[in-house]
């Protein structure tokens, strides 16, 4: 596979989601990355029960996990805070494990795209997270004087959300450090559906 361009961030924060019975996650200093994700993260593991995200199984049926890590993006966050007329939303809130800035349309990264740390750890990004009511009762709770926030997150953050990845390789990864997202070449294949 050809990756022809390459950007750069940086680590603003790094997250494990090890806050029971909750999604938050709690900052860390740095973190080590195992091939089944991060030791400890409700997210562990390289298989887990399928839920409404995959309606070509029956929920709880074992399947392969793409969802290991979850990245959001510092701007993305931004413009979601100000769109819902708050002054911030902290990545614990979303249950992220990792903040990035500096990587434009960071939740439009293509499928493929390797995010390499100077730690040793790469990821492969699956997709674009979409949003759900979860992380939008979290910031409801937050901000309690604002009516129907959790839904209006939702909302606010399409396209906006980040994505989610699964480990290549292991390594470390601690705030501050610089990330590349080696991006590959991208055909739109619907082109190819047009009669």
């Amino acid at each position: 596979m050809n990756y022809p361009i390459k950007v750069s961030g940086k680590v603003e924060a790094v997250l494990v989601c090890d806050v029971p019975g909750s999604i938050a996650s709690s900052r860390k200093d740095t973190i080590r990355v195992h091939l089944a994700g991060i030791p400890g993260d409700r997210h562990y593991g390289f298989t887990f029960p399928s839920n409404g995200r995959y309606p070509q199984y029956p929920r709880q049926t074992e399947i392969r996990n793409t969802r290991q890590i979850s990245i959001i993006s510092q701007e993305e966050m931004l413009r979601v805070a100000t769109d819902l007329n708050i002054p911030i939303i902290k990545p614990e809130w979303l249950g992220a494990n990792l903040l990035i800035s500096g990587i434009p349309a960071l939740t439009f990264l293509p499928p493929a795209t390797r995010l390499i740390f100077p730690g040793g750890a790469v990821f492969i990004v699956h997709g674009e997270n979409d949003p759900c009511l979860h992380p939008g009762r979290i910031l409801q709770e937050e901000f309690p004087h604002l009516p129907n926030l959790a839904a209006a997150f939702v909302k606010a953050a399409v396209h906006r959300r980040g994505v989610v990845a699964w480990v290549e390789h292991p390594g470390t990864i601690s705030t501050g450090d610089t990330v590349t997202a080696e991006i590959p070449e991208q055909v739109l294949y619907t082109q190819f559906l047009r009669a």
